[in-house]
């Protein structure tokens, strides 16, 4: 899907693309991020849980200081080289893209080592000696041929890990900017389950029932914040009416 100036402009709030500063299109399905190109005040945009496969469409945007790429379809760290003209940017998250590939270390090394300006990786901040670290145990990475690496060079592009990149997990909410780094920080765990626990087909349903339930609570969050007064009201007199609804569902069972 291609992201419009319709689409920009509602959820932005905004009259002009070039008066976009922060944008969040989080689980959009998006695959084609090229107007960005015409966005250039924009400062913090959220792309999160996306299908975006290149990185050249912000290059333009000469104000952006946050980036957040989580879950995409970035497969070589050559689209770096996109990012390196972006003087302000501080905070990028690019985790659990085909690019980060198979070793950790490598992949953090090599993207501070081509953006050392970076403040904040992947939820984690960037300390002075990694900086140091990276200058040699990174790889230095240039503009991606569109034609093939032809350069001489390996380009930087690892193989899809198993973990289905698309797939959505309670790892997958998200707020705008700094909020979603402390959420996710604060909440979530990404650590793998053992493998030798199974649980049995009762709790998978649980499980997916309340993994449900807060992705729509997430999705709801962030909706909320995009009403004005009048909107709100509206939603409070809604959640009003469920709760008695719901309440009274409970005494008709309690009797029975």
């Amino acid at each position: 899907m291609k992201l419009t100036r319709k689409m920009v402009l509602s959820r932005a709030k905004a009259s002009e693309l070039h008066n976009v500063r922060k944008l969040n299109c989080w689980g959009s399905r998006l695959t084609d991020i090229s107007i960005c190109r015409e966005m250039p005040s924009l400062e913090v945009i959220t792309l999160s849980v996306n299908s975006v496969s290149t990185l050249e469409p912000v290059s333009q945007c000469q104000q952006l200081s946050e980036l957040y790429l989580r879950r995409n379809r970035i497969t070589s760290l050559t689209e770096l080289s996109y990012l390196k003209g972006l003087p302000r940017l501080r905070v990028l998250w690019l985790a659990e893209n085909p690019c980060c590939g198979t070793d950790p270390h490598l992949y953090r090394m090599t993207v501070l080592r081509n953006l050392p300006n970076l403040q904040k990786l992947d939820n984690q901040a960037v300390t002075e000696e990694e900086l140091s670290r990276a200058v040699m145990e990174g790889e230095e990475v240039t503009a991606p041929s569109r034609e093939g690496t032809g350069n001489g060079r390996p380009e930087l592009s690892y193989a899809l890990s198993a973990m289905d990149t698309t797939a959505e997990t309670p790892g997958d909410r998200l707020s705008f900017g700094d909020e979603e780094e402390a959420r996710v920080d604060g909440q979530l765990s990404l650590k793998p389950p053992a493998q030798d626990r199974f649980p049995s087909f009762p709790q998978r349903e649980a499980a997916s029932s309340l993994k449900n339930r807060d992705n729509v609570l997430t999705a709801i969050l962030l909706l909320l914040r995009d009403l004005d007064t009048e909107g709100l009201e509206a939603v409070h007199q809604t959640v009003v009416s469920r709760l008695q609804a719901l309440h009274r569902q409970e005494l008709r069972e309690d009797m029975e």
